[in-house]
């Protein structure tokens, strides 16, 4: 009977360690589908894809590069979801994160290190008091966090535009803004001399801080859900308020609480581009996407920090090796975009069915 009783939750992982797996095999056979009908040979495609992540060290590092903004704001993402918050602005947290890095970094004079700490703290605040705006609307007023979350995205969108077109701050016949001070940048052996050809060759790209901060964070919000009281808390809240209410659990609390630490993971996405591979920010004409890829990673990653870490750097594979198909093969952008969209939609499929699960139970409850 032990045995038994051990073996299912090893089901459950595996199965949807399996389901991810066949979310992305589906993903690509469409994607290689779409790439026919277009015109284009997909063995050809997906073989540029694999060159242009694992040919030379140099791509390995860019896709790092890639990965770092994502890994973030899908652990932000990942942690909402666990305490039953759906964060959709992780956008406009990582821009308020951009924002923070490069005022700070840019306006004060500081050692190297203390710097960097500095810009850090006060970015981590900032996107804490950003994400917990979302988190005290719901609290008190009830208005639902997607709706307060994609409003807060466009203001800080505007407010990343007022800062980059600061006169003391916009480079001269530019865009953008001059950039942070050099005690301020995370950049890692960046043409350093005296290493060997690979570690050479692999830290061509800005491989930067971001990526040992990323996985220090995952680690840290594993930690939290699975082995603390806050944790304990945080999730029972998202399970059923209702139930948390009785038992004791500052329900009003604990959701702005949970939507200031989603904000202030988004925003270290941020802060760390800007410091490790950007140094300036820019007057944006569209949104990024880093917060709605950061949702991609969290969804294929099943909410989970550490399986994050995986899914970013898979999804900052493709958009990087995207280009070399790109670039070779003259093929759409948009070719990426329908492979990243059908893996998420076949990984959100098990979802559905629960909620369409739960209203027929409800129904027949009724």
């Amino acid at each position: 009977m032990k045995s038994k009783e051990n073996k299912i939750p090893l089901t459950k992982k595996y199965s949807k360690l399996l389901f991810m797996l066949l979310s992305i095999v589906i993903g690509l056979l469409i994607g290689a589908i779409a790439l026919s009908l277009a015109g284009y040979n997909p063995l050809e495609a997906y073989k540029l894809m694999l060159e242009g992540v694992f040919k030379r060290p140099k791509n390995i590092g860019w896709t790092i590069v890639n990965a770092i903004p994502i890994i973030f704001t899908g652990l932000g993402v990942a942690f909402a979801f666990k305490t039953g918050l759906f964060n959709i602005g992780a956008e406009g947290q990582y821009i308020v994160g951009t924002m923070v890095a490069f005022i700070v970094g840019y306006t004060l004079h500081l050692p190297p290190v203390i710097h960097v700490i500095v810009i850090l703290i006060i970015g981590i605040i900032a996107g804490a008091l950003y994400g917990a705006i979302a988190g005290f609307l719901k609290a008190k007023f009830g208005i639902h966090e997607v709706i307060s979350t994609i409003m807060l995205n466009w203001i800080a969108f505007y407010l990343n535009n007022m800062v980059a077109n600061y006169s003391k701050f916009k480079a001269p016949n530019s865009m953008s803004t001059h950039e942070v001070q050099e005690t301020a940048k995370i950049t890692l052996l960046q043409n350093a001399k005296g290493l060997p050809k690979t570690i050479d060759n692999l830290f061509k790209a800005p491989i930067h801080f971001g990526i040992i901060l990323a996985i220090i964070t995952a680690i840290v919000l594993w930690y939290i859900l699975k082995k603390t009281n806050l944790g304990y808390e945080l999730k029972a809240v998202g399970f059923n308020q209702d139930a948390a209410m009785y038992g004791g659990i500052d329900v009003n609390k604990k959701l702005t609480l949970s939507m200031a630490i989603s904000g202030a993971v988004c925003a270290l996405g941020g802060i760390t581009q800007v410091l490790g591979y950007r140094y300036t920010i820019s007057a944006l004409s569209s949104m990024e996407n880093f917060g709605f890829d950061g949702l991609a990673v969290s969804l294929l990653a099943n909410n989970n920090p550490i399986g994050c870490i995986v899914t970013g750097l898979f999804f900052g594979g493709l958009k990087y090796s995207g280009a070399n198909v790109q670039r070779v093969l003259h093929a759409p952008t948009e070719m990426i975009n329908i492979i990243m969209g059908t893996i998420i939609l076949f990984t959100a499929i098990p979802l559905m069915f629960r909620i369409i699960k739960s209203k027929f139970k409800k129904k027949g409850g009724k």
